[in-house]
């Protein structure tokens, strides 16, 4: 769609919104089943999209890009009537008799930009939130991830009128900017990197519009002693290698007790063989980088440690082996950036506030991993770490579950989403006062001679 188009439809989108069409609690479910129906009719095309795109497998890419959002749509339907509901709340007894009450409200039309690595999932999700709330929606598919785009244009309009929902594509740098410039929406909502999360920000500051960054950073995973080091080895090679590392959520660096750390590694290569095969490029439970310009960069960060597993690669197939790296300066250029990519830097520490000041050199990660079973090693780094969500023992997995927030904090993001929390980023909370005729309290009212006694009484 150009542009020009773009905005004409915005336009519509506006004059639909405003009729109220979207505001029913029928209408919303009605949306979502058929987005949810169109998710199984739709699976072969967006696994074929995935598979020409990043390479994923069916298996991880039903897991991580469809199943996880037909979770989320069956999560909402079943609880969307109790989200929509007024929420009655205590009201002072200096009001008296008033009542007090939030409707929830959608904010109307609002433009969600979605990224490359996880380019369905991480679109549709907040269209979900944005729907469940009586929102209309303006999407834009990364141009990254092209086949997936075109497919996701495809399902969106086989089933949606573009006053409610439309597509646009295109480069982001250049659409986007120009769309924020052009129409002013109710809120904006990106997922990507920090930088052009900060240029969004600027733009939608000139029209005052909320936004949600879901953005990254450096996420931590740290090895503690006194753990089983086979099972834990298995779980760190499951995150990180993912979708070939490049998963916002998934372990950017390792932090491994020095107690621990030779015979964790002889597990991590153990696994790295026992998940991929002897050589990975062959499994086809294993992705690709997503294009020559990613590949270049993550190529030029192999020079800056020692390779202690992995490092292969094909350039033709964008083919990088699962990448262990070690002997790393702390001011490596790997580790001034997210890597997005199949290289897993190690580090080694003696105590926990050695760990710990480690990782607040990159502050505020979108996520961090423990493995521990000390419970005071859990309770240190959970009180003294900023970082948006994470998991103990585990990793990814809080980002499949409805029920917790999802988002960043500082550098890593600002807003959440997932169940009634995306409920809750599309919705306006509108705070009313209902008051009845009589009995009408007189001492609100002036003249104040000789009323300020009971004022005090009244509020303390």
């Amino acid at each position: 769609m150009k542009i020009s188009n773009a905005l004409e439809t915005l336009i519509k989108q506006k004059v639909f919104f405003d009729s109220g069409a979207t505001k029913s609690y029928a209408f919303r479910i009605e949306q979502l089943k058929k987005l949810l129906k169109a998710l199984h009719d739709f699976e072969k095309e967006i696994l074929a999209a995935l598979k020409a795109d990043l390479n994923k497998h069916e298996m991880e890419a039903y897991a991580s890009e469809i199943g996880l959002l037909k979770l989320e749509i069956k999560h909402t339907l079943k609880n969307l009537a109790e989200w929509m509901e007024t929420e009655y709340v205590p009201t002072p007894i200096f009001h008296w008799p008033s009542s007090s009450f939030i409707q929830k409200d959608p904010l109307g039309v609002v433009l969600i930009i979605g990224p490359w690595n996880y380019p369905f999932m991480l679109l549709i999700g907040p269209l979900i939130s944005a729907l469940a709330a009586g929102n209309c929606a303006c999407i834009k598919p990364s141009n990254q991830a092209p086949n997936t785009a075109e497919v996701t244009e495809k399902l969106i309009r086989s089933i949606f009128p573009e006053e409610l929902v439309s597509v646009v594509q295109g480069s982001g740098a250049l659409v986007g900017p120009e769309l924020i410039q052009k129409f002013r929406f109710d809120h904006i909502f990106f997922t990507g990197s920090v930088e052009v999360g900060k240029q969004i920000m600027h733009l939608a500051a000139d029209e005052l519009v909320p936004v949600t960054l879901e953005l990254g950073g450096k996420s931590p995973c740290v090895i503690d002693e006194h753990i089983p080091l086979k099972i834990a080895a298995k779980r760190v090679v499951w995150s990180k290698f993912w979708n070939a590392g490049q998963t916002c959520v998934g372990p950017d660096y390792l932090l491994l007790n020095e107690s621990i750390a030779d015979n964790f590694i002889v597990e991590l290569i153990k696994e790295i063989k026992v998940l991929f095969g002897e050589n990975p490029e062959n499994s086809e439970s294993y992705g690709r980088v997503i294009n020559d310009k990613r590949f270049e960069k993550l190529l030029s960060y192999l020079n800056e440690g020692k390779i202690i597993s992995g490092g292969e690669s094909n350039k033709s197939t964008r083919y990088l082996a699962p990448t262990l790296i070690d002997n790393l300066k702390k001011s490596a250029a790997v580790m001034q950036e997210e890597i997005f990519g199949p290289i897993l830097p190690i580090f080694r520490y003696k105590t926990n506030e050695e760990a710990l000041a480690f990782i607040k050199k990159h502050p505020f990660p979108l996520s961090f991993y423990l493995y521990t079973k000390n419970k005071k090693t859990e309770k240190f780094f959970l009180q003294n770490l900023q970082f948006g969500g994470g998991g103990i023992n585990i990793a990814l997995g809080y980002l499949a579950n409805p029920d917790l927030p999802f988002g960043g904090v500082g550098y890593s993001g600002m807003g959440s989403y997932h169940g009634k929390y995306g409920f809750d980023t599309f919705t306006h909370r509108k705070s009313m006062m209902k008051t009845p005729f009589f009995p009408d309290v007189f001492i609100r009212y002036q003249p104040f001679k000789n009323k300020l006694k009971w004022i005090k009484w009244f509020m303390g």
